[in-house]
């Protein structure tokens, strides 16, 4: 829960209400107020300040995951999927990218502006097994240059998975981490 509200934000609003207040108690002479105001409006607000900077938005849903996915989310997600799933639709601080640590073990970021970003990602029913859909804007990487990878995306993201991977269109790659009914959570 805590991980779908901005930190940054509630830093911003709380140390800019608890600033504001602390300027009115110091021309209106209210000694409480006033260290109230500044010793902790100031620091909070800087802080709520440093997060959004830092601040990397959660993925959003492409399109809403249907009741059948959701069930079979239930029944064969794996834990890698789950993870996945819960670490790219929360904020995220001090990160550049999601799952950029990932994308450079696999070897998909030659460089930080070369670096696929995921935009989106969807859940569905793949022939009756859960699929876990990543969608990718990879201007720079190829599509021949990510089926290479393919078995290392599987091992790497662990037992229990295949990968398929797509081009939906130009400069987009989905690749779907598909449940195998093996090691599930």
């Amino acid at each position: 829960m805590l991980g779908r509200i901005s930190l940054g934000t509630v830093g911003l609003v709380v140390g800019g209400l608890l600033t504001v207040v602390g300027f009115i108690a110091y021309f209106s002479s209210s000694a409480t107020l006033n260290l109230v105001g500044f010793f902790y409006g100031i620091p909070l607000l800087l802080g709520g300040l440093a997060l959004k900077i830092s601040e990397l938005t959660p993925v959003p849903y492409s399109q809403p995951p249907s009741a059948a996915a959701l069930a079979l989310r239930d029944q064969q997600a794996t834990e890698t999927q789950h993870q996945i799933r819960k670490d790219v639709t929360r904020y995220r601080y001090g990160q550049s990218a999601h799952l950029d640590s990932s994308l450079e073990s696999l070897g998909l970021e030659p460089t930080d502006d070369e670096r696929p970003v995921l935009v989106a990602l969807r859940e569905e029913d793949r022939d009756g097994a859960y699929a876990l859909v990543l969608e990718f804007e990879s201007e720079y990487v190829s599509l021949e240059k990510w089926n290479s990878k393919r078995e290392k995306i599987e091992r790497f993201f662990g037992p229990g998975l295949r990968v398929e991977i797509s081009q939906p269109g130009e400069d987009y790659i989905d690749v779907a981490l598909i449940s195998t009914g093996a090691a599930q959570a």
